[in-house]
């Protein structure tokens, strides 16, 4: 399978998607869900209601099959019509075990909901470059795709078959993609960044390089032949996309794995430093030093003193789905 840039971010900020919830309603309601400490998203799978994200100048309308995604530590409240009083969402789904909730007749609308959890350190990569929130119409390309894992959620999550739990984590994780997909397809012009690189066409072959040889010692005539540009157009078009120039987009890469091997693995600096292309562990720890403010063995360090509660943190979902209803 070629290199997939897109794929190994999201594998490396840990992204890991959870169905916590949902609820039906009937009649005039509203809810006002508190501030979310993790990314929330939430469809509607029938009828259609109204959004109203704090800092927001205007609720906007949802109709069965879109989604919405939230990144930004905002309340918001859903109903079926602006200014109708709010429950408190916690209200409605405190209780053990408790993660769905029915409003008057429950016949007009249901939703589903949940959180994309990130590792705490990598997980900024994606969480800063992520717009406040993101709604994904059913009218859009992507809403066939959408509408069919939304329906298979519904149907996992009503069912007692083996292996639900595990099949409705997958299905989540699906939907976290095609979320991101449909954004990076759909949304206007985007802020530099390698979110907007990973969307233009034009640098997928360059990135692809980069990623799937990181350690190699690219230069900029390979990679702009690889996208058949010259090595101006090329360096111009990559850093005006990108936020960086290509040879420093692919050192920060490197960088990146070499956070992850340093806090994940107990491999010695010097096999690091060889595996990302650097031919001594002191050129390796001085450009460690030089991109991110510490060296590599008090990166390690750190993250040893922290791993305690960073796992605890992880590893107590039970915990992070009450919050995140």
């Amino acid at each position: 399978m070629a290199p997939d840039p897109f794929s190994d971010i999201l594998k490396f900020t840990n992204a890991e998607t959870l169905v916590t919830g949902g609820f039906t309603a009937g009649g005039p309601w509203a809810i006002r869900f508190p501030v979310p400490k993790t990314i929330k998203f939430f469809a509607v799978v029938k009828g259609s209601c109204w959004v109203d994200i704090d800092g927001e100048p205007e609720p906007m309308l949802f109709e069965a099959g879109d989604v919405g995604l939230l990144s930004a530590r905002r309340s918001f409240v859903l109903s079926s019509a602006p200014g109708v009083p709010a429950v408190e969402a916690m209200s409605l789904f405190s209780g053990a075990g408790r993660s769905t909730a029915q409003l008057g007749d429950g016949e007009d609308f249901a939703h589903i909901g949940g959180h994309v959890l990130l590792d705490p350190v990598s997980g900024r990569l994606l969480a800063d470059v992520l717009p406040p929130w993101i709604h994904i119409s059913a009218a859009s390309r992507q809403a066939s795709t959408i509408r069919w894992i939304l329906d298979q959620l519904v149907n996992e999550r009503a069912s007692a078959e083996p292996g639900t739990r595990l099949a409705c984590a997958q299905l989540a994780q699906l939907l976290f993609i095609q979320i991101l997909r449909a954004h990076l397809k759909t949304a206007a012009l985007m802020p530099p960044g390698w979110l907007r690189a990973l969307s233009d066409p034009r640098l997928a072959p360059a990135l692809r390089l980069m990623h799937g040889d990181p350690a190699r010692s690219w230069h900029l005539d390979e990679l702009a032949s690889a996208c058949a540009m010259s090595r101006t157009t090329f360096a111009f078009h990559f850093r005006t996309i990108s936020g960086a120039a290509p040879l420093t987009y692919l050192a920060e890469w490197r960088m990146h794995l070499a956070q992850r091997a340093l806090r994940e693995e107990t491999t010695p600096v010097a096999v690091i430093a060889r595996s990302l292309g650097y031919t001594s562990e002191s050129a390796f720890s001085n450009a460690f030093k030089r991109m991110t403010g510490s060296s590599p063995r008090a990166c390690r360090d750190a993250a040893r003193a922290a791993l305690p509660q960073s796992a605890l943190n992880r590893t107590d979902k039970e915990a992070e789905e009450l919050e995140s209803l």
